[in-house]
């Protein structure tokens, strides 16, 4: 989906970017529905020889809710043996199949299992929420989410009070649709570093905005559920009591910073989060050495090194240099002055960020929407990134 025909093979951040149904990184798979591939006698991983018009290629096999009976997919752009450093030797070539006058499918494929295995870097079961209702449905007729935040009053934390803006964000998950513009644009913006396929595979991809991927009804006719999951920046976030160096703050905005200076790396903010949006350079991904590399990064960020805690920081970067022109203007900041790189990237304007304290800001009157929630709010972390759940109206006669 991102590599096209191979023409993107050579971009890390492509290659890494997870693919929006299967969370595939650095690879491609031969697709199959759930009951196609128990018929065949195959199973996820499974690597299968594939025969088309006397034409053969060895895939592995991942098993797709919802994906058409009796037919597989496979995508192109994989395989390549002289792409460069990076795009060599990443997944199987598929062009190996394609016929001139079947440019873009065709029947008559035949399928033989190996018998080999094959592991997947995938981060599908990633920094999962396991036991959880992360995302939200509710019918059009009530499209009302029951709250399950505990009272304000039952909390250990001191109450903060803010005289000035206080950020929030709201993601409409009725509006997402998964492509993961708003993980790619984040990294763009906040130099992010790619970590590679055997790095993946340990669980250790640094995207700080992830797009859970959760299948709803039977395995043949799911619904698919996309979830951007960000920093929450709680109010009362159980990251900064554990820090032993207060690397993990809360500033005068709601904000729940990053002092990398004081990071020593203990990861203990990491086990607390709940949310598990935090990020640990377990190795020196950023190389700061290469002088062509400076051109690439956002001058306004500073680049991490091996060791150090990052996540989220709602872009304080841009949030710093619209009050800069607030205050030569002496005036506040602006309704929409401030846009992060996720919410700017957002192909159906999915995300808004603003002053949840502004009573005339879309933020604010997002929040008071009959289907506005917290993730995980029953935890009692108050985070500021809260969801507008998904609206279900089928067809009353396809329902039936």
């Amino acid at each position: 989906p991102y590599l096209l025909d191979g023409r993107f093979a050579e971009n890390a951040w492509l290659q890494e970017l997870p693919r929006p149904f299967t969370k595939l990184t650095w690879e491609n798979a031969a697709h199959l529905s759930p009951r196609t591939a128990e018929r065949l006698g195959l199973a996820q991983g499974d690597v299968a020889e594939l025969t088309y018009r006397d034409r053969k290629v060895r895939a592995p096999i991942w098993i797709l809710p919802g994906h058409a009976e009796d037919c597989m997919t496979v995508h192109l752009g994989y395989g390549r043996t002289r792409a460069g450093d990076v795009g060599t030797g990443c997944g199987f070539n598929a062009f190996a199949l394609q016929t001139s006058d079947a440019p873009w499918g065709g029947s008559g494929l035949t399928l033989r299992k190996t018998g080999d295995r094959h592991v997947f870097s995938s981060t599908q079961e990633h920094q999962r929420m396991e036991g959880r209702d992360p995302v939200r449905v509710v019918p059009a007729k009530d499209a009302t989410v029951h709250a399950d935040e505990p009272a304000p009053n039952e909390t250990l934390y001191p109450p903060v009070e803010y005289k000035g803006a206080a950020w929030g964000m709201v993601i409409d998950l009725n509006a997402c649709i998964g492509c993961s513009a708003c993980t790619i644009a984040c990294q763009a913006e906040n130099n992010i570093p790619v970590v590679g396929r055997e790095q993946v595979l340990r669980g250790r991809e640094m995207h700080w905005i992830r797009v859970d991927a959760y299948f709803a009804g039977s395995a043949e006719a799911p619904r698919m559920l996309h979830q951007p999951v960000p920093c929450m920046h709680c109010e009362n976030a159980p990251c900064e009591v554990v820090c032993p160096t207060a690397a993990t703050v809360h500033d005068h905005e709601g904000l729940n910073l990053m002092v990398y200076n004081r990071c020593i790396g203990t990861r203990y903010c990491s086990n607390n989060c709940p949310y598990k949006v935090r990020r640990f350079n377990f190795l020196a991904y950023n190389d700061t050495r290469s002088p062509q590399l400076k051109l690439m990064r956002n001058p306004e960020v500073s680049v991490r090194m091996r060791g150090v805690m990052e996540k989220c920081t709602y872009c304080v970067q841009r949030i710093s240099a619209a009050r800069i022109e607030a205050d030569k203007e002496s005036r506040a900041i602006r309704d929409g002055e401030v846009v992060p790189a996720c919410a700017q990237a957002c192909p159906a304007a999915a995300i808004t960020f603003g002053d949840i304290h502004d009573p005339e800001s879309r933020v604010h009157a997002q929040r008071q929407s009959p289907r506005h929630y917290g993730l995980l709010a029953e935890l009692n972390t108050r985070p500021r990134t809260t969801y507008l759940a998904r609206v279900h109206n089928p067809n009353p006669e396809v329902e039936g």
